[in-house]
């Protein structure tokens, strides 16, 4: 559920509102509910900057510097790319959000068969180093951060962009890359992944331990509470198993001798905006509050800054619509103003074209406007946490906070999240949700404008990024003649070394970066996976 459900009498005066996580909304609110809920200031609220974060991370919010500007970017060849994100960064754009095509995604090189149709469609094709090298030309890497949208292969790409790196002459002690690398939330919400749950959280964990050892600027899991909540997670559900996966990844480097000071410090989460505003702030600032004291008490965190929830809100693609697409501008201006009074630390806002397609240059360059517009122009900026003391807000806040904790503690009763994967419960549980969503969408209880209220017959014109299909017969010629000029022997020894780490249970990590080095392609690191792991046997959920 996206939206704010509305309960109404005959004369459509508004009896109940209820939000998608399960809270009810009163008319007016005072120091009474303050008083109801036990609000404790130093507790509940605190100084910003201090724990347990629910104002901001940052003692003075964002007056000393902006928030991290990173539009999803990506498509075509390496070229086209590398022209978008050059565009991006000149209009101001702060870092990178690097996307992928499926087959990328999936493990399969540009001329494998079940690529067809589907090379550089809905994000940038890699086949190898070669492709990166074409990617990243002339962008200043320890000046620019990216954060590289991929989970199944989240290592080779990591072991790309430190090669890349090296090759172009940056330090990749000081290179900082985000891969979102998290296998948990694919299994849940998207459905890219290859190799089973064990070997795939063993690949999570090798990336943390290589980046606390030689890529100390990295942060090596992006945990995406993001797709969570587009599969038909509520707010508080998107926070709560979000935490929940980030503690099994934990879990799992902690097994391998590190202490979480280490290493969760450099954690960083995606998550997801749209629907109501009020509930989305309350996410986000419960949210800096649960993490932290799930740090504290559970894992014994003892460093402040390790502490944060670290992340980028964005605005989500569900919440926008094919019909009447332009209200999509609306919607996101909204998203980012509800990014903005949460105390994002980073934004990506959707464009208003994605609900058909990957955004043309002018719809990405509308949405980097709104947040630009939003810092420079409207006083988002002004002070930390501008909602603080509110009756509602502060009640609502601590609402979230019981209900994201509910939620922890339901997944743990029945064996853990990992457990929950597995068997399917979580995906049954949200299956039944987006289902019942929809449902009350087609009855009209709950309402989305253009839609299935206010809506017109009129069609509107979008001009749309149109997919060239010349960008895949070239990515496959090129991929041809890589294979036929690289040198075979570095190729064969270092894919070789690859299988033996692998099954040897040793880091993977220094493996793949030869194998970047040496050219292999995406599709051979990822087929030596598959013949060592094997691949993921999809629970039934119905």
């Amino acid at each position: 559920m996206d939206v704010a459900k509305y309960i109404r009498d005959e004369k459509d005066v508004i009896l109940d509102v209820i939000l998608p996580s399960g809270i009810h909304v009163k008319p007016k609110y005072g120091p009474e509910d303050l008083e109801a809920i036990g609000f404790d200031y130093q507790k509940d609220l605190g100084e910003p900057g201090q724990f347990p974060f629910t104002r901001n991370i940052f003692p003075q919010g964002y007056r000393t510097r902006e928030w991290t500007t990173r539009q999803y970017t990506g498509f075509g060849t390496p070229r086209e790319t590398n022209e978008r994100f050059k565009l991006m960064i000149s209009h101001g754009q702060t870092g990178l959000n690097v996307a992928f095509d499926l087959p990328t995604q999936m493990g399969l090189d540009s001329d494998h068969p079940m690529a067809e149709g589907e090379v550089g469609r809905v994000g940038m094709a890699v086949d190898s180093l070669r492709d990166f090298e074409i990617a990243f030309d002339g962008i200043d890497l320890h000046r620019v951060g990216a954060g590289l949208t991929i989970n199944a292969v989240a290592s080779v790409m990591l072991a790309m962009y430190q090669a890349v790196g090296e090759k172009l002459g940056f330090d990749r002690t000081k290179i900082s890359a985000t891969p979102q690398n998290d296998i948990l939330k694919e299994v849940i919400g998207r459905g890219a992944w290859i190799y089973p749950l064990e070997p795939a959280i063993r690949l999570i964990g090798d990336t943390i331990e290589y980046s606390i050892k030689a890529m100390p600027r990295t942060n090596p899991v992006s945990v995406c509470g993001y797709h969570i909540r587009e599969s038909g997670a509520t707010p508080a559900q998107e926070m709560a198993y979000a935490f929940l996966i980030a503690n099994a990844y934990i879990d799992e480097v902690v097994r391998r001798g590190y202490e979480p000071d280490e290493f969760v410090g450099r954690f960083s989460f995606n998550f997801n905006i749209f629907g109501n505003l009020w509930e989305q702030v309350a996410k986000f600032r419960a949210g800096r509050k649960v993490w932290a004291t799930n740090l504290k008490e559970k894992y014994k965190v003892k460093n402040p800054r390790n502490l944060w929830l670290r992340g980028l809100f964005a605005g989500g693609g569900s919440g926008l619509t094919k019909a009447e697409p332009e209200n999509n501008i609306i919607r996101g201006a909204y998203y980012a103003l509800a990014a903005a009074l949460s105390g994002a630390q980073t934004t990506a806002l959707c464009s208003f074209d994605e609900a058909f397609t990957i955004p043309t240059p002018r719809a990405a360059l509308l949405s980097l406007r709104t947040c630009q517009i939003l810092m420079e122009e409207v006083g988002l900026r002004d002070t930390v946490d501008p909602l603080a003391g509110s009756y509602f807000v502060e009640t609502l806040t601590k609402q979230m906070e019981e209900k994201i904790w509910e939620e922890m503690e339901e997944i743990e009763s029945k064996g853990g999240i990992v457990e929950c994967v597995s068997n399917g419960y979580v995906h049954r549980k949200l299956a039944r949700q987006a289902y019942e969503f929809e449902r009350a969408l087609e009855r009209g209880e709950i309402v989305k404008v253009g839609v299935n209220k206010y809506a017109t017959e009129e069609e509107q014109e979008v001009e749309l990024h149109e997919y060239n299909e010349a960008w895949a017969e070239e990515k496959i010629r090129e991929l041809k003649e890589l294979k036929r000029s690289r040198p075979a022997d570095p190729v064969l020894q270092s894919l070789r070394e690859l299988e033996r780490v692998a099954r040897s249970g040793e880091n993977v990590m220094p493996a793949l970066v030869e194998c970047c080095r040496a050219y292999c392609t995406v599709g051979e690191m990822a087929d030596v996976f598959r013949e060592v792991f094997g691949t993921f046997q999809e629970p039934r959920i119905f």
